[in-house]
């Protein structure tokens, strides 16, 4: 039964509400807590279970930190990069271009530094070289370092690694491992296909700090004293964690948590200037890991220079800092606007293909590498579908594709790399990468169809919008916004809570920039709440509600607190509506 009775509300979505065994257990925490029955309803709605309700609100990372020798080759990897910092050899880092790998390069940088060690940074061009390690370029490393340590790649990587003939090889990676691994000194990977650790929602930051913990162990258990503060580095974790689409479930709720109180002390000149050029105003979420700073150091590697997000992450200057974040911000804006146009003709292509099979796609001839893959979150975010962009050039297309819940996209690409139908592909369960020979564009996408359509993708409709109750606007307070939030970090994995407000009166309705709209809500009975919808006009929520005539709706969305002039008030995210 649709929740309030919304069976198609103004986005053509269908609310719905808790279910009976949800309800119940709400109930239960609610008669033997003391908490407010609407965070009941969020903590019941993730399965926590009632003894340990006060616990899940203040998740501590020494109770959830794994020992990191359950993964496959840790004691191997630390052991190695311990050695190589006591004997100050000469150390090579090669990352990822993006934020995962320029965070979790920056891990190691800042580590080493603080041991006196300056180790070399290796970023490959997005273009020019393409995504992980490449023959050339790990054959000049090896022939200048004795251990190269590849972070967020690598794990694919059987050429290039094995021309690395001078230097031992460890990989640090995530990524979707095959049949067989590299020939390096050690892959550790919770993605491993021989991997049974359970942790295979860690980022690749996730797996440096994994092996800090475990370089730290091995130093103190030599009795070499424990080495750099790691807790200091949990901002670059949280970070990474946040801006890669980690599940913030697990150890993975700990590091972030811990790691924006970390971030909030501007410790990181990186951070701070990142920040600063973003013009964030208040205490650092989860939101502005995502769309603020994360997509600004994502710049560098997308349109710029690939390495600028690992130097601004890693650097010590503040003046660097700076000149660093004002450059990424540039290339941020430079990318929106490559992006918008990539966006219009992909949709236009996509549209005329069609949107309600399997896989959505589209292709075009020069379209940026850069942009590629967050054009095709937006188709799948716009359709509910598993998505792939790519950009044509010459006999080559080099694309990316986003996932919907449940899908794996990554397997499926792989299988399609390893059918011969793709030059080559990986990724994971949410993300992949390709790249395709233009006369295999058409048969590699149908396959790649009846792949997903096996794992149910064509059986997706317009996304419901899921909802963990009801509130009314008196009850909507300050105090209960910051204990939900105690139930966080929300995002991937962890979707933020949603509530329902029904039957409300518009009190006045006003358009702000573009496409915002800002409200004021009553309930009729003195209870008051602002609410504020953003591209509420690229949508029928703007023009039905602005133009309301005086009638009364059900309105959702998410809850969060508004700083405005000292002052701190709940402001809703209306995200859908439907009449009363």
């Amino acid at each position: 039964m649709a929740f309030l009775g919304v069976e198609r509300s103004l986005t053509g979505r269908k609310w719905i509400g808790p279910s009976i065994e949800t309800e119940r257990a709400g109930d239960a925490i609610a008669q033997s807590t003391d908490l407010p029955r609407a965070v009941c309803q969020v903590l019941a709605r993730r399965g926590v279970p009632l003894p340990e309700a006060h616990a899940f609100l203040t998740p501590q990372l020494r109770d959830l930190l794994p020992d990191p020798r359950k993964l496959k080759d840790m004691e191997t990897a630390a052991a190695r990069f311990l050695a190589a910092v006591k004997r100050r050899e000469r150390i090579a880092v090669f990352a990822d271009y993006d934020v995962d790998g320029g965070s979790s390069a920056a891990l190691l940088l800042v580590w080493l530094r603080e041991m006196g060690i300056d180790a070399t940074l290796y970023v490959p061009d997005r273009i020019d070289e393409g995504y992980g390690p490449n023959v050339p370029a790990m054959r000049q490393l090896a022939e200048q370092h004795s251990l190269i340590i590849c972070v967020d790649c690598g794990t694919l990587s059987h050429e290039p690694i094995a021309a690395a003939k001078d230097a031992d090889v460890i990989v640090l990676d995530h990524h979707l491992g095959g049949e067989t691994l590299p020939e390096a000194l050690a892959v550790v990977n919770p993605n491993r296909q021989d991997e049974d650790s359970e942790l295979g929602y860690l980022c690749a930051a996730g797996v440096v700090f994994l092996m800090l913990v475990e370089t730290r162990r091995q130093m103190r258990a030599a009795g070499g004293g424990t080495g750099p503060d790691l807790m200091a580095l949990l901002d670059l974790v949280a970070l990474a964690t946040v801006a890669d689409v980690a599940p913030l479930i697990g150890v993975n709720r700990a590091l972030v948590r811990q790691g924006l109180t970390v971030m909030a002390r501007r410790d990181r000149p990186g951070l701070v200037a990142l920040a600063d050029v973003a013009r964030m105003e208040s205490a650092p979420s989860t939101y502005h890991l995502g769309f603020l700073l994360g997509p600004r150091v994502n710049a560098g590697g997308r349109i710029g220079a690939a390495d600028l997000g690992a130097r601004l992450l890693s650097t010590a200057s503040a003046s660097e800092a700076q000149a660093l974040a004002q450059r990424l911000d540039q290339l941020n804006t430079e990318r929106r606007e490559i992006e918008a146009a990539v966006r219009a003709a992909a949709m236009e292509q996509a549209e005329t293909r069609g949107t309600d099979g399997p896989l959505v796609w589209a292709a075009g001839e020069g379209w940026h590498p850069g942009v590629v893959g967050i054009v095709a979150a937006r188709l799948k975010e716009s359709t509910n579908r598993p998505a792939i962009v790519i950009g044509l050039e010459g006999n080559e297309g080099k694309g990316s594709g986003r996932s919907i819940s449940g899908v794996d996209l990554g397997a499926a690409i792989q299988r399609l790399a390893g059918e011969g139908l793709l030059l080559k592909g990986g990724g994971h369960k949410m993300a992949a990468g390709l790249t395709v020979a233009r006369e295999n564009l058409e048969p590699a996408m149908e396959r790649l169809s009846e792949l997903l359509e096996r794992q149910g993708a064509a059986q997706a409709g317009p996304a419901d919008l899921k909802l963990d109750g009801t509130l009314m606007p008196q009850g909507a307070t300050v105090d209960l916004v910051e204990t939900i939030e105690q139930a966080g970090p929300f995002g991937a994995g962890a979707p933020a809570p949603r509530f329902a407000f029904p039957d409300l009166q518009i009190g006045h309705a006003r358009r702000v920039g573009d496409s915002h709209l800002k409200l004021s809500l009553g309930d009729g009975m003195g209870g008051k709440l602002d609410a504020i919808c953003f591209g509420a006009f690229d949508s029928p929520l703007g023009p039905r509600l602005s133009e309301h005539g005086g009638a009364r709706f059900h309105v959702a969305g998410r809850l969060e607190i508004n700083f405005w002039g000292g002052r701190q008030s709940v402001q809703l995210r209306l995200e859908d509506a439907s009449p009363a």
